[in-house]
């Protein structure tokens, strides 16, 4: 365990030694915030609510977290595309295999340290509908439960970019194919729209679906244990590859 944190350790050093992190959470907290200001008018001159403290997590949690997935599809390759694509063409991947830890230890830690960044960006988030417990009525029920679907769905787009990553040595090429992925499995929820089995299969699968639940409010079991099979998934495939370049 002691050298998982480790290699967390030194992956979320050198994440958040680039300017490459601080510029994303930037850039999304500004984007987010700008959005979370437009909802907060539109809802103040809203003629429908005649109650301004009532249902205020609903309208601004249901658009501010909808509108963050589409800033995460975005983000995530990019702090995804160096974990093992530039160590591979830094030539360094091999001293790393060849360090005393498992594969698993090594795709676990390069994880943990991806989900520093995860909680900086959940934490900034949290801050804007936080602000609203002064003087209103907020449902942080709600509220919670949207970021844990955020959560969830970051550590998804984490595992299949950092098993992208072990595919190629180029960087650039690992954050084209994880958006690619990443897409498609965000696609599927489009798709499940046409009748039969294959449509159910294809709404089970997509990301978004287990999302709208959480954002709703709605806690079930079913949609935290889709994404942590995702997640684990993925990290079980770096694994695999990762052992081809071992072996």
């Amino acid at each position: 365990m002691s050298l998982v944190l480790r290699i967390a350790r030194n992956e979320a050093r050198r994440i958040f030694v680039t300017p490459l992190a601080w510029i994303v959470l930037a850039v999304m907290q500004s984007i987010l915030g700008i959005v979370f200001l437009l909802l907060l008018l539109e809802y103040a001159q809203d003629p429908s609510s005649q109650d301004r403290y009532t249902g205020i997590a609903d309208y601004i949690g249901n658009g501010l977290y909808g509108f963050a997935t589409l800033v995460l599809l975005l983000i995530m390759p990019m702090l995804t595309m160096r974990s093992f694509a530039e160590e591979r063409r830094a030539g360094s991947l091999n001293l790393l295999l060849a360090a005393p830890a498992s594969l698993i230890e090594i795709v676990l830690g390069k994880f943990l340290g991806l989900t520093v960044f995860i909680v900086a960006a959940i934490a900034l988030l949290a801050a804007m509908p936080l602000m609203l417990l002064v003087g209103t009525d907020l449902d942080v029920g709600r509220i919670a439960a949207g970021l844990l679907g955020l959560s969830l769905l970051m550590m998804a787009f984490a595992a299949a970019g950092l098993f992208v990553s072990t595919l190629t040595r180029e960087p650039t090429i690992a954050a084209i194919g994880s958006f690619g992925l990443l897409l498609a499995f965000w696609l599927m929820q489009v798709l499940s729209t046409q009748a039969g089995l294959i449509g159910d299969i294809l709404g089970y699968l997509a990301l978004t679906s287990h999302f709208e639940n959480l954002r709703r409010g709605i806690f079930s079991s079913a949609d935290v244990a889709y994404y942590l099979l995702f997640t684990g998934l993925f990290l079980w495939l770096a694994v695999l590859r990762l052992d081809g370049d071992r072996g």
